[in-house]
């Protein structure tokens, strides 16, 4: 019998009125909470929210604790209530929640030495204004840089989100006058054919704004394929339930891409199956019978969901609410998230686990978005893999032929005696030249600048 429960776990959906467990929203209605409104209005975005809304259920120690991160973040806090309940705030420190999106100073690592402020080199691949086109057929439009949640592990720290204590960022809110550059680009470069739409987040761009970009879009011939990028299905469903204009507008927007045999779909960002509850069931019914495909990126993060049994309940559980995996993404080389990164083992090993698990169109790829702006590869396409020394070395001969790109594992994973040998400038050099010359052996006799320039990394 536990057999068949273990079976059907991923059927399973938290239906209760968890909010009322914060003394804060003890009173708050289930139709007042199912607001998109009220959510909105209620967010928390800074310290002094948690206090006033935990009351006695948070320890000083662990406002310390966040205050200390703040300090260093480069992200501000944004959480909605629906999030922020969703935490178990008698265990904060171990939550897999409050890891992702409320950061502790005590949890915090020190920077990779190769780390990257703009590691996929979005901005270096960047033609005009808010548009970065990297593979030949492929863009990334960015219309605005705010979201309705800060992630702490944000691949856009350096400009999402507003500044921070530590960070000077450009955030631009929506501007409709200057996305006809954009426009005007994909007009002339009629290679293009497929338009992501990130930024930032499509949950915050207006009805009319999302009618306006997919109409644009959709009457230039050679788009053929329009993705709106939002992680508002996951932490704030109840725009899909509550914003009829909003969702009136996509619809309006997947029929005409319909009728113009056009594909409009929705790309979501599920990290946990602690994010999937009965109202993310709801929003997804609503979108399912308006004909709207949504598919799911999850990034791969430690003590979040780093664990075969974790990976597989949240696919299953997607493809059961119609979501379909699409990726699971290694950690980006970013700033200020070692603690979140896994070694590319722990990747390709999650991947054997979940694969079988489920229907193959319904199981996720598993990929690394190579810093230096090789795009997207298999995770187990790498050139070269020392798990010793975490240094993986990759090619993307059909975006950037004759270069090879380097990935590395997170120091404090590896043994003793490697992260000591991390430690020491002379010593790191001699592992990454290693790492270059079995894949190119004239790599490693190149000198350090000329090292430097091929990979932005003082080799």
């Amino acid at each position: 019998m536990s057999d068949e429960k273990e079976l059907v776990a991923h059927r399973e959906f938290r239906e209760d009125e968890f909010w009322r467990e914060i003394p804060a929203w003890k009173d708050i209605s289930r139709e007042e909470f199912a607001d998109h409104k009220w959510q909105a209005k209620n967010s928390i975005i800074k310290l002094k929210h948690v206090k006033e809304i935990l009351g006695s259920r948070v320890r000083e120690e662990t406002l310390l604790d966040i205050e200390k991160a703040l300090e260093i973040a480069p992200m501000n806090v944004r959480m909605t209530p629906y999030l922020f309940s969703l935490i178990n705030w008698d265990d904060p420190a171990n939550d897999p929640l409050r890891r992702q999106f409320l950061p502790f100073a005590s949890q915090m690592l020190p920077n990779h030495p190769f780390y990257m402020e703009d590691s996929l080199h979005e901005d270096v691949d960047s033609p005009v204004g808010m548009l970065t086109h990297r593979y030949p057929d492929k863009v990334l439009f960015l219309p605005l840089t705010t979201c309705p949640v800060y992630c702490a592990y944000c691949t856009r720290s350096r400009i999402i989100g507003g500044s921070t204590a530590t960070v000077e960022k450009d955030t631009y809110g929506a501007k409709p006058k200057l996305w006809d550059d954009v426009f005007q680009y994909l007009r002339s470069n009629p290679q293009v054919e497929d338009v992501v739409i990130s930024g930032g987040d499509a949950f915050n761009l207006q009805a009319s704004q999302i009618k306006y970009i997919g109409e644009s879009l959709l009457d230039i011939p050679n788009i053929r394929r329009i993705r709106y990028a939002t992680k508002g299905i996951a932490i704030l469903p109840m725009k899909i339930l509550t914003d009829d204009d909003w969702v009136k507008a996509l619809s309006d927007v997947a029929k005409l891409g319909r009728d113009k045999g056009k594909s409009v779909v929705i790309h979501t960002h599920f990290s946990s199956p602690r994010e999937i509850t009965g109202w993310s069931k709801l929003a997804m019914e609503r979108l399912f019978s308006e004909g709207i495909l949504v598919r799911n990126q999850a990034v791969l993060q430690s003590d979040v969901n780093n664990d075969a049994e974790i990976m597989t309940l949240m696919t299953r559980q997607l493809g059961y609410i119609n979501i379909q995996p699409y990726y699971v993404y290694m950690h980006d080389m970013v700033p200020n998230c070692e603690r979140f990164r896994t070694t590319l083992e722990e990747g390709v090993e999650l991947e054997k686990a979940v694969r079988g698990t489920t229907a193959g169109f319904n199981t996720p790829r598993f990929v690394c978005d190579v810093p230096g702006g090789g795009g997207k590869r298999n995770i187990a396409s790498y050139e070269y893999y020392d798990k010793e020394t975490g240094i993986s070395v990759w090619r993307a001969p059909e975006v950037k032929p004759g270069q090879l790109f380097l990935y590395f594992d997170p120091i404090h994973k590896l043994a003793a005696y490697a992260q000591k040998r991390w430690g020491i400038e002379k010593e790191r050099k001699v592992m990454v030249r290693d790492a270059l010359s079995r894949v190119e052996p004239d790599l490693g006799s190149l000198n350090t600048e000329k090292l430097r320039e091929r990979f932005g990394i003082n080799i």
